[in-house]
């Protein structure tokens, strides 16, 4: 195949995503997202039966979907958007920990705790949203998009990888936060937070509260995460639907999941390496489509392959995790301020 007609190719995405089934998708996410506001709009502590019911719920729907588009569509969607949500929930757990970093940073009441992830969660939606659509554009009209995306995922690897090795990775200073320090300069800000109130009265002026320092905050850390994220799925499919499906379900269960999950978190030490393993698998699968599409001798990695090496990469580095901190009191696992 010539380079010009595998522009041509490219510019035409399959999607099994028709207007009916995308308007469907959105208005089931927006509807889980005001039924989320709604279960938090009284702020409490979360209880650990409360968050495994969600988590068991959002763990269901998706497998559910799944289990939909395989039967409507065949092995080969079915497999794709299984693969998808897989990187997507395993790329949201990192997520979750820098979650916990700044909540912790700004340190935020526990019965707040579930909001600012809501928050976090329904920003980090329309973000994924926008780069999802540019990423669709990008690989109708560009012939080197799947190379680019192999950069971008490449060079994420290798960024985590120094992280970890470095042992200092995802480091919170709220002071050093650009958009911390935005806000400050814009607006005053008051010391104590006014449960989810996000600015408060003060003399004659309005000011922001620590609350709405956390949100921000959140929503920076998810621009940097959409930068990855979006590019990893597409290495899985091109299908733009299938994309936003796998992200849209991957996100949703993050505020239940945050609660089940947060003891576990700190245990989870070789986490990035696993990550960074897989960012560049998908890098490399993605740089090897491109290049097929020039030179039509070079091989390609079937999307079955990379579930199995996808979910070979996580248990290795569960279980690796789980035994280098054998043994460990929570007080040696402390991940406020450090990763190791």
């Amino acid at each position: 195949m010539t380079e010009l007609s595998y522009l041509s190719a490219a510019s035409d995405l399959s999607s099994v995503g028709t207007p009916t089934l995308w308007a469907l998708t959105i208005a089931g996410v927006v509807l889980l997202l005001v039924l989320d506001f709604l279960v938090t709009r009284k702020p409490h502590e979360v209880s650990m039966r409360e968050a495994l019911g969600w988590s068991a719920f959002y763990v269901a729907l998706p497998l559910a979907f799944g289990g939909w588009v395989w039967s409507r569509y065949g092995s080969e969607q079915g497999v794709q958007y299984l693969t998808g949500y897989l990187v997507e929930k395993s790329l949201s757990v990192d997520n979750l920990f820098v979650f916990m970093l700044l909540l912790a940073a700004f340190a935020v009441p526990v019965v707040l705790a579930q909001r600012v992830l809501l928050y976090g969660i329904a920003g980090a939606l329309v973000l994924r949203a926008v780069f999802i659509a540019l990423g669709a554009a990008a690989l109708q009209t560009l012939d080197f998009a799947f190379l680019l995306f192999a950069i971008i995922l490449i060079a994420t690897a290798v960024k985590l990888l120094r992280d970890a090795l470095s042992g200092h990775q995802q480091e919170v200073d709220i002071n050093t936060m650009r958009s911390v320090k935005l806000l400050r300069r814009i607006m005053p800000v008051v010391d104590e937070y006014h449960g989810a109130r996000m600015t408060v009265r003060q003399g004659a002026k309005r000011a922001l509260t620590p609350f709405a320092l956390v949100v921000v905050a959140v929503l920076a850390t998810d621009v940097v995460f959409a930068v990855d994220s979006v590019p990893a799925v597409y290495g899985i499919t091109e299908d733009p639907y299938l994309v936003f499906a796998t992200n849209a379900f991957a996100l949703l269960g993050l505020r239940a999941l945050y609660f089940v999950l947060h003891a576990a978190l700190s245990r989870l030490v070789h986490l990035s390496y696993g990550l960074a393993i897989i960012l560049a698998f998908i890098g490399l699968k993605l740089g090897l489509h491109w290049a097929h599409g020039i030179w039509a001798s070079v091989p390609q990695i079937p999307t079955l392959a990379s579930l199995g090496v996808i979910i070979g990469v996580l248990i290795v580095v569960t279980l690796t995790s789980l035994r280098a901190t054998r043994g460990d009191t929570p007080e040696q696992r402390e991940v406020v301020t450090e990763r190791h």
